[in-house]
């Protein structure tokens, strides 16, 4: 088994629909914990056809920033890294303050392989009465770094 899967048997296997997600997993009791999948046609043979990781990093800031539940929105951390066979990949680190959940942290990796873009999000509650505490984080972030091949098709 994967860190990934093993990730979602953690989550109890509550898996839901939502719109434009290929897989979305919630934890149980906890809604505004999830991990989701979403894969979608690209005309792009790479991430970097799009533009750099701070440039993707401060488009996803602004279509947060536009929902109408965000307060606030704050990018974190931006990465560049290699992946399975020569991918490039993006990772990113941001927090979300929203009337649909509170604080979240949000741990995000993109590439584009066979043109499709493959975007992983991780999305945890990080309230102030009650961080995102130390080894749940080295969990979500081990499972972050593992996201970086496409199925062959």
């Amino acid at each position: 088994m994967n860190r990934f899967s093993l990730f979602l048997g953690l989550l109890l296997g509550l898996r839901v629909e939502k719109a434009r997600a290929t897989v979305l997993f919630e934890e149980a009791n906890v809604g505004s914990n999830k991990v989701g999948v979403v894969v979608n046609p690209v005309r792009l043979n790479s991430l970097g056809e799009f533009g750099t990781p701070q440039f993707v990093a401060n488009k996803l800031i602004l279509a947060e920033k536009r929902k109408e539940s965000t307060k606030d929105a704050e990018v974190i951390g931006v990465a560049k890294r290699p992946g399975q066979g020569g991918l490039q990949v993006y990772e990113f680190e941001y927090k979300v303050d929203s009337t649909r959940g509170g604080m979240k942290r949000i741990l995000s990796v993109a590439f584009v392989a066979s043109k499709r873009l493959y975007l992983l999000n991780i999305a945890h509650s990080d309230k102030p009465e009650s961080p995102l505490d130390a080894h749940t984080r080295a969990m979500l972030e081990e499972i972050l770094h593992s996201f970086d091949s496409a199925p062959s098709t």
